[in-house]
């Protein structure tokens, strides 16, 4: 059993993804980080980042005590060895989903999330940080889509590097992204769209769904430092 602490975002999405399309049993246990939920001391147990997602395999394979696990990538590639699923044991195409695993935890999804603060959150607009983030999630769709070319998913296969990428991909129109301008990206983003196993995970998520970013949440949510966690 897997235990999920999760919430409706692009990064708990991606796990919500893998273990639908893996049919592993789990379980969800919400963290609504609106609330600040996120700073109670036992998820902060396993998660110490305070930020979701976070896991606890009840059942490793070493069938010993439970792990928990923080940090998306770090989830999904733990998943994948765990379940021998959507990782290659070919050492060529490992490499490439580690590649574009970390390119989306490295790159994506930071970007993106500047993109989405100082675009849509941020108290007041400053047109050069706008500018900043928007003009590089531009340049990471383009990278993607060049990546995608020939290709039906992003290392030829279905991998953890789509799970980690689509949800992020998700919210293009609030990165002020226009897709039809990256055609094997928008290809991409159909055919995962599609999948059974991301359908079901968008439909969990549905009741979870609820403004995060309120007036009353931005303080939670936002210019955290190091007393939040103390």
């Amino acid at each position: 059993m897997i235990e999920l602490y999760y919430w409706a975002t692009p990064n708990g999405h991606k796990i919500t993804i893998f273990l639908e399309e893996a049919h592993l049993d789990y379980k969800i246990i919400p963290v609504n980080i609106a609330k600040g939920e996120q700073f109670n001391p036992d998820f902060l147990k396993i998660s110490p980042n305070n930020r979701i997602p976070a896991i606890i395999d009840t059942e490793p394979t070493d069938k010993k005590e439970s792990i928990s696990i923080f940090e998306s990538g770090a989830i999904l590639l733990y998943l994948a060895q765990k379940t021998g699923k959507f990782l290659s044991s070919d050492i060529r195409q490992y490499a490439k989903t580690l590649e574009w695993l970390f390119w989306q935890v490295g790159g994506l999804g930071p970007m993106a999330g500047q993109n989405h603060h100082f675009g849509l959150y941020a108290p007041e607009k400053i047109p050069y940080a706008v500018d900043r983030y928007v003009k590089e999630t531009n340049r990471l769709y383009g990278v993607l889509n060049k990546q995608l070319e020939g290709k039906d998913y992003i290392v030829g296969d279905y991998s953890i590097a789509d799970m980690a990428c689509y949800p992020w991909i998700v919210p293009y129109a609030n990165q002020q992204q226009d897709i039809t301008e990256f055609p094997h990206l928008e290809a991409w983003f159909k055919r995962m769209g599609e999948r059974e196993g991301v359908i079901r995970a968008y439909k969990i998520a549905e009741q979870f769904k609820q403004p995060t970013v309120t007036e009353d949440s931005r303080s939670i949510l936002f210019g955290q430092t190091a007393s939040t966690i103390n």
